[in-house]
């Protein structure tokens, strides 16, 4: 299909396992050009990008946005949990767009956060009234485990890069301190997203089994599905165990950065616990803050039911960069 030259701009949702390519027009992701693409089938991004712009014609877009899960410093993102290396040049390349940006993924999340759609949340503690431009935190468990800060200034928005799933594990107790230990063997560190990532899922289930004495592997989908079906009382165990530390981990980044504005879980990890939460206590775990668990009731928590919330926020980002300069 033939499209104008230089009105579209690309944008990509680059995760650990699949990669997400869509056009844009302005802040408006155009529904009927999302694909998303298997990352194992491809040596890197520049094929992902080929294949994509090959199925739409060749366009010629004007600009470009990709986000990436893992770190970005001075326009170069590394994927935390695949070996791809994305940079401005070779994103400008592929896309023969004149102006790119390359974001963290949370990033990418945080700029999205006000064009969601009211029936693309799901709430989980309900919102206190808040200012319009109060800061705003986008946490994500999924492949990996992350966080990002969105503050209104007058200029726009600012999001902050972090990699806050690398940071130690909270431990509350005994039993968390034995987990910690556990974990540990996999990095030689009990980092958060050893315990609240897909694969996190997967050791808490394992060190549940090393409790009773008998270790059992399975995969996070299998997990889930023992818990859904009610056949694995030790998934239903597990995901008590993940509940609790995940809702320690929201509190902690709530006190960290004050999102007054809202606490957004994204991610499929967070998303397939959503029903979840209230049964094994997401709310208590989360405020469970000594002195200052009265004042945990100034934040709200919602799960962002959107897969392309991300796609969103790399054109809301992309218009503001090209519109500014910024």
């Amino acid at each position: 299909m033939a499209r104008t030259p230089d009105r579209y701009s690309l944008v990509a949702d680059i995760g650990g396992t699949n990669t997400r390519v869509a056009l844009a027009e302005r802040r408006r992701v155009v529904p009927e050009t999302v694909r998303r693409y298997r990352n194992a089938d491809h040596p890197g991004l520049d094929s992902v990008l080929r294949e994509f712009l090959d199925a739409e014609g060749g366009v010629d877009c004007t600009g470009a946005c990709v986000a990436v899960a893992g770190p970005v410093r001075d326009g170069v993102g590394e994927l935390t949990n695949l070996d791809w290396r994305i940079d401005a040049a070779s994103v400008a390349k592929a896309a023969k767009a004149e102006t790119v940006s390359i974001l963290n993924d949370l990033q990418a999340q945080g700029f999205a956060l006000e064009h969601l759609s009211d029936d693309s949340l799901r709430p989980i503690i309900p919102m206190p009234d808040a200012a319009p431009d109060a800061t705003r935190l986008v946490v994500g468990a999924g492949t990996g485990f992350n966080s990002a800060t969105a503050y209104h200034t007058r200029r726009g928005r600012i999001v902050p890069p972090a990699e806050s799933g690398h940071a130690n594990m909270p431990i509350r107790n005994e039993a968390d301190l034995r987990l910690a230990k556990f974990v540990e063997t996999a990095h030689g560190f009990p980092g958060i997203e050893d315990v609240l990532a897909g694969r996190g899922l997967e050791r808490i289930y394992a060190w549940v089994g090393h409790e009773a004495g008998e270790i059992v592997e399975k995969r996070a989908a299998d997990i889930m599905a023992g818990l859904a079906d009610g056949s694995d009382p030790r998934a239903e165990d597990t995901a008590r165990v993940y509940v609790r530390l995940f809702g320690s981990v929201v509190g902690n980044l709530a006190l960290n950065q004050l999102p007054f504005g809202g606490i957004y879980l994204i991610g499929g990890v967070a998303t397939a616990f959503a029903p979840y939460f209230e049964r094994f206590g997401f709310t208590e775990a989360f405020r469970d803050k000594g002195r200052f668990a009265g004042f945990m009731g100034n934040f709200g928590v919602s799960v962002v039911e959107d897969d392309y919330a991300a796609l969103t926020g790399c054109a809301s980002h992309l218009e503001e960069v090209m519109s500014h300069g910024a």
